[in-house]
């Protein structure tokens, strides 16, 4: 019964993941899913499913084609009245972080991470090694302690295979044992950088917002430490926490080199660049100051960003105040010349997913 039970789970999890997996594009650019998220998981609302079974009448006679009306005559018409029947109700289904980005995975066909180093970050494991007489009750072995007495009450004489009752005693009892092992493991940066000056608007923002939370599920799920960081900036950048990145609203101008000069403080401080893989976001609507300021950014990109960098991603979030230019200023210096600079166009919250795909689809 108990293994029936699980079959059966284990099929209703195989359709609700069929369901998501469906509708995953929709929940891409969605912010109503985002807004479910919690401790690993995340709340996914679907149409209820209910499992196929016959429905029959109340009545007791009848069949088809039979009772009152003529041939011909047309069903259904009337004044149309109050229902009593149930609409279509929505259930909210709890799936891993981990689950998404493999559905995530799937959809893009994304490849895993070249990941540029792993020899950093130690992390500890217990493996289970051996038995001994000894141990807590939680760590039994059930299977050879049930052999141990079956052996001595059969070396004993005191076995009945006509009642075969075996009474394990305290001597009859093993344990398992374990040691703890050291593992080593990937880690990642990520910086998200934010133009936060009057011509990004709150539209623009939560395109970011909904695409940063994809690409972190992603990340996340290919590293097994992952660090955020989050910059801002208009005419000048500082560091944030992740709620001031996707609320702050600026008035200023807006010079991009102080993003750059600030990240590269900020990795410089804090992170060994032979030990961790770092994975900026730049987002912005493309304006900049001045022509002067771009030519450092391009310099800047050259000379230390891309050489500590796994690449260095650029999201033009379109707005009707934004000229678009620096998306062209990168295209200009780098396209076809150097594969750690990825662009993309985001014109709405559509080409969210394209642009994901866009900016992962390399594996770098």
């Amino acid at each position: 019964m108990s293994q029936k039970i699980d079959q059966d789970v284990g099929r209703f999890k195989a359709i609700i993941k069929g369901r998501v997996k469906k509708e995953l594009r929709k929940f891409i650019s969605n912010g109503e899913l985002i807004g479910k998220k919690g401790k690993g998981l995340v709340s996914i609302p679907i149409p209820r499913i209910d499992i196929p079974r016959f429905v029959y009448s109340d009545k007791q006679a009848g069949g088809v084609g039979e009772g009152e009306g003529d041939a011909g005559q047309t069903v259904g018409q009337g004044e149309p009245q109050a229902g009593n029947l149930p609409g279509q109700h929505i259930m909210e289904v709890d799936v891993s972080l981990e689950e998404l980005a493999e559905m995530l995975g799937e959809e893009l066909e994304l490849p895993n991470i070249k990941q540029k180093s792993q020899d950093e970050l130690e992390s500890f494991g217990i493996k289970y090694s051996g038995i001994a007489p000894v141990g807590p009750e939680s760590l039994r072995h059930f299977k050879r302690t049930y052999r141990k007495a079956l052996k001595r009450q059969i070396m004993s004489g005191t076995y009945d295979p006509r009642k075969p009752l075996v009474v394990p005693t305290h001597e009859d009892r093993v344990y398992r044992t374990w040691k703890e092992i050291k593992r080593r493991q990937a880690k990642a940066l990520i910086i998200y950088i934010l133009d936060v000056s009057g011509s990004m608007g709150m539209e623009q923002k939560e395109i970011v917002r909904l695409e940063s939370f994809w690409i972190d599920t992603w990340i996340r799920s290919q590293y097994q430490g992952v660090e955020v960081r989050y910059i801002v900036h208009d005419a000048v950048a500082r560091e944030v926490d992740q709620e001031t990145f996707f609320h702050t609203r600026e008035s200023g101008g807006t010079i991009i080199s102080s993003a750059y000069k600030t990240m590269l403080e900020l990795i410089d401080e804090n992170y060994d660049v032979e030990n961790w893989n770092i994975y900026p976001f730049q987002f912005s609507d493309g304006d900049n100051w001045s022509g002067n300021d771009t030519e450092e950014c391009l310099n800047l990109l050259t000379e230390k960003i891309l050489p500590i960098c796994n690449m260095f991603c650029y999201g033009q979030v379109e707005s009707e105040y934004g000229s678009g230019q620096f998306l062209k200023d990168l295209e200009a210096r780098f396209k076809g010349k150097e594969d750690k600079i990825i662009t993309s166009k985001i014109p709405n919250r559509d080409a969210i997913i394209d642009s994901i795909k866009t900016f992962l689809g390399k594996g770098n």
